[in-house]
């Protein structure tokens, strides 16, 4: 099943996965295709002595994410989403 959402409902969609497990569709910097399978709220691997962070993502329109495959931490960038999958319903993001 297949919906088409825009950019706000897609960041409120991710939010509101509360640390399950989604799949996304984005364009890189280098304007290549990434799928990045994540899920938010993991504190597990935090550093101890990490330094904060010089901007607050929200800012800039990103969202921290733990990628499950790379095993780290990542910012989604909202504005190049392409594709959002949550409970295995499919959105298009326009």
């Amino acid at each position: 099943m297949n919906k088409t959402i825009d950019r706000t409902k897609a960041k409120q969609l991710i939010k509101e996965t509360n640390g399950r497990i989604f799949s996304s569709t984005f364009i890189k910097k280098d304007n290549t295709i990434r799928t990045l399978t994540g899920r938010l709220k993991v504190t597990q691997y935090i550093k101890k002595d990490a330094k904060r962070q010089p901007f607050t993502p929200s800012d800039y329109n990103l969202q921290c994410v733990y990628d499950m495959k790379a095993k780290g931490y990542r910012m989604l960038n909202i504005n190049t989403l392409t594709n959002l999958t949550i409970n295995n319903i499919k959105y298009l993001i326009k």
